[in-house]
């Protein structure tokens, strides 16, 4: 194998450091004693116990946290459904305008996403706040769950399923009993990247809310605009963690399941 020369190993570490550094640093000040963001006074959590107190910041972190379980749950389902219609019904009539919707969102920018949603709420008359928040959300999170449903499913036995209805199972109970537990750890993976994803969000939450619906991204974003305050260094270190541990958690979850796979598709080879 072909080693890393001393520059590329350079050019590898000023690359993370580059991605990194920001968010490091963010984290360090975050439990800095001093209100003063760039002057270190000594090592305290006093700012991670001044956001208990902090009515505004706990409104729109449950604000948060409702848009992104709502929207990765539906998201969950509806991504699901669109992965297996693209894999298991062949070429029929639309499927390539079915795809591009599905896929459109992934690479269209957030800022056209938000503002045709806004136009569409304002032309329907619907009032904006949590619900337009989450569908907005659901939206352009499916996608990402449909991809990683369909990956899944690509490299599905499918005489698993084949055996299972020979036996005398109903096609629902085929999928309940035998492809939904296979793939669920995919469906998990994609309903944590959704969860994540609306976590982060902060521009097409900010096209499609209202009053009383501000995000914890929203939040952030309007006070720092009036100047960065430790406080607001812990909020974003917490919310770095709650992303940074979702993608952790599905980035384990679909290696594990390429290591099942892996080891599945070696026994099926040995008993041939």
């Amino acid at each position: 194998m072909k080693q890393f020369s001393r520059f590329n190993r350079i050019s590898l570490l000023l690359g993370f450091l580059f991605l990194y550094l920001p968010i490091v640093i963010l984290i360090i000040f975050s439990f800095n004693e001093s209100k003063l963001v760039t002057v270190w006074g000594g090592f305290s959590t006093k700012w991670y116990a001044e956001l208990l107190h902090n009515q505004g910041i706990k409104d729109a972190a449950w604000v948060t946290l409702k848009v992104a379980f709502m929207s990765a749950t539906v998201a969950a389902v509806l991504g699901t459904v669109a992965g297996l219609t693209l894999t298991r019904f062949g070429r029929f009539r639309g499927r390539t305008l079915f795809s591009g919707m599905i896929y459109a969102p992934m690479v269209m920018p957030e800022v056209i996403i938000g503002l045709s949603l806004l136009l569409m709420f304002v032309a329907l008359s619907v009032n904006r706040g949590v619900m337009t928040i989450t569908i907005a959300h659901i939206t352009f999170s499916l996608c990402y769950v449909a991809v990683v449903v369909q990956s899944r499913l690509s490299s599905f036995d499918d005489s698993i399923e084949e055996a299972a209805l020979d036996l005398g199972c109903t096609p629902t109970k085929t999928f309940l009993c035998i492809t939904l537990p296979v793939i669920f750890p995919a469906v998990l993976s994609g309903w944590l990247l959704a969860f994540t994803m609306s976590l982060d969000d902060l521009v097409i939450a900010s096209f499609t809310s209202g009053p009383g619906s501000t995000t914890l991204p929203m939040k952030i974003y309007s006070q720092v605009r009036l100047g960065v305050t430790p406080e607001i260094n812990a909020v974003s270190t917490i919310l770095v963690g709650l992303v940074a541990s979702g993608v952790l958690l599905a980035s384990y979850l679909n290696r594990r399941q390429a290591k099942q796979r892996l080891a599945d598709e070696q026994m099926a080879a040995q008993v041939d």
